[in-house]
């Protein structure tokens, strides 16, 4: 690999073959950015609601210990 671009100027190296990629591969590195966000955000939705579902148990069973047994 080094060989290839041993004879060309800086800028096709570190300009245009990047440019190339993302042309070429933008809509793959988009729909996997959007993946991964969308999961992550599901994932955050996730625990918020297992902790808020144990917190509501937790304050349901304090509070019924303190009242005589049905």
């Amino acid at each position: 690999m080094q060989e290839i671009f041993s004879g060309m100027p800086w800028w096709v190296k570190w300009v245009a073959v990047p440019v190339i990629a993302l042309v070429v591969f933008g809509g793959l590195i988009a729909s996997v950015v959007g993946f991964v966000i969308g999961l992550l955000f599901k994932l955050l939705v996730f625990v918020a609601l297992v902790g808020g579902l144990i917190f509501i148990v937790r304050k349901f069973m304090a509070g019924s210990s303190s009242r005589s047994d049905w």
